[in-house]
This record gives C-alpha cells, sequence and structure tokens, in this order.
C-alpha cells in the first residue's frame, strides 16, 4: 500500500497551536526562557514569520505585578463603593488607584480608563488564577514585555539580531465590548509586526476604493489564540503560524490600537 503524501493546504490557512509545558510563574522568572523551553517541547521549534501570544496573566506575575489585598489600606470612596454593591474595598481600592478616569460605574461593576489608553472593566485588576487576598495589575508596559520575549526567542531559535527576525509577539487579555455579550482576547501588547492593517486608498473586487477600512489584526490574532488557549486549561501561550504580517507594513505597538480621543464618539 503506497504511502499517504503529507496533508496540504490552502495558500492562507492558518495554524493555531497550544503549547503545554508552562510552570507556574512566579517574580523573577525568566518568563521568555521558559516560554522558549515550551515550545522546544511541544513544536520543535519556531519558523520565521510565526506569531506568538502570551497571555497577560503569566507576564504580569512574571513582572511582579502582584498585589497583596492585606497591605491595602481603602479609602472612603472605595468603602462606600464596596459597602453598596456587596465588594471588597480592598480591592475597589486597587482598582481606583489604577484608573486615571472612570468612564462608567454601574451596580458595582466600574469601567475605567488605564494608564495604557484601555478602557476596561475594573482597570484590568483582576483576582482568577492567583493566590488568596491577591490581585494581579496589568503590565506597566506590555510593549516592553512583548519585545523582551521576543528577543529571547529569536536569540535562541534563530541565533540572530531580534530587529532582523520577522517573529511577532503578541501580548492578550480578554475585554469586554460594548454592545455584544461575551468578552474576548485583545492584543495589549505587541512587537515584531504591526497591529493594523490599512486598506485605505485599495479598491476592491468591484472597484470601491476603500476610504475606512482598518483591520485590528493583532486583536483578531489575540482571539484565535484564544480557542486553544482556553481559559481553564493553563496554557497561557500559543503559536499562530501562516500568517504573513511582514505585509501589514513597519512593526507597531498596541498604543496603535487605542482610539484617538478626537475619534472616539462614545465615551
Amino acid at each position: 500500500m503506497p504511502a499517504s503524501s503529507p496533508r496540504s493546504f490552502p495558500e492562507g490557512t492558518l495554524h493555531v497551536i497550544p503549547i503545554d509545558g508552562i510552570p507556574e510563574i512566579r517574580p523573577g522568572d525568566d518568563l521568555g526562557a521558559l516560554i522558549g523551553n515550551a515550545i522546544t517541547g511541544a513544536i520543535g521549534s519556531l519558523q520565521d514569520g510565526d506569531i506568538v501570544a502570551v497571555t497577560q496573566k503569566v507576564v504580569s506575575k512574571a513582572e511582579g505585578k502582584l498585589i497583596d489585598l492585606r497591605d491595602v489600606a481603602p479609602s472612603t470612596l472605595a468603602q462606600r463603593i464596596a459597602t453598596d454593591w456587596d465588594k471588597d474595598a480592598r480591592q475597589v481600592e486597587v482598582v481606583l488607584r489604577e484608573s486615571v478616569r472612570i468612564v462608567r460605574m454601574v451596580r458595582g461593576l466600574i469601567i475605567a480608563q488605564t494608564k495604557h489608553g484601555f478602557i476596561c472593566a475594573n482597570a484590568g485588576v483582576d483576582a482568577s488564577n492567583v493566590a488568596s487576598d491577591t490581585v494581579c495589575l496589568l503590565p506597566d508596559d506590555a510593549d516592553a514585555s512583548a519585545e523582551t520575549i521576543r528577543q529571547g526567542l529569536v536569540s535562541r531559535f534563530f541565533g540572530k539580531s531580534a530587529g532582523s527576525s520577522p517573529l511577532g509577539v503578541i501580548v492578550t487579555d480578554s475585554f469586554g465590548r460594548p454592545w455584544r455579550s461575551g468578552i474576548v482576547n485583545v492584543a495589549i501588547g505587541v512587537a515584531g509586526m504591526a497591529p493594523l492593517a490599512d486598506y485605505r486608498g485599495q479598491y476592491d473586487a468591484a472597484g470601491y476604493e476603500l476610504r475606512a477600512t482598518v483591520l485590528a489584526v493583532a486583536d483578531e490574532l489575540a482571539s484565535a489564540a484564544e480557542l486553544v488557549m482556553h481559559k481553564l486549561a493553563a496554557r497561557p501561550v500559543a503559536v499562530i503560524r501562516g500568517f504573513d504580517a511582514q505585509t501589514l507594513g513597519e512593526p507597531g505597538t498596541s498604543r496603535d490600537l487605542v482610539m484617538a480621543e478626537e475619534r472616539n464618539l462614545f465615551v
């Protein structure tokens, strides 16, 4: 019986590969090295053009962005919010400290703008998957975090300078969306790729010139990665293979994804 030929896939096919083997991350851990070890164990190596998605939680843990609530003294405002809505006043206080602007506060839910420009629930402060009486904050600069991870992976798998390797890294987090139920993963840190695909000035098949079409590809890739990371699988890393990010132009940062204030029609 003849041997079967390797399966081929149509051009444009994406592969989203789950990476297991990441240990529990602690402050000070070399996250890039641990991710590299897990990639080696799971798929052997990376390829030029791969994009590595990493959840914010492990980045924040490695960078020590953890707050012991036992050390937090709630303000009068935090105590009032907590009393009215049966919340932990210490956690409310951390949310207020991490916010540069409260966008909306309804039934104890705080939608806030962070110093990064993100608008999200509780300013990104999260009590899931951390020790009791502890909350996790967003990284100070997730773009820099992504670039540090990228440099480590490039050195390990390609043996050349990070600037010369077409390897992307996205730091992801789960955000809600106005007018849509459910949360999705978005990119809060980007390195080695442009986060947007700008089709303005190009023409569709009918000859219509696109005037407003800019796709948030980093967010789309982050959401795709979440499908294999899975919230309950303790799998904080995925490799996306087959997306040609080099066609998007010069690398950018997550700041490119934040709506400019003058274009914001809602808050």
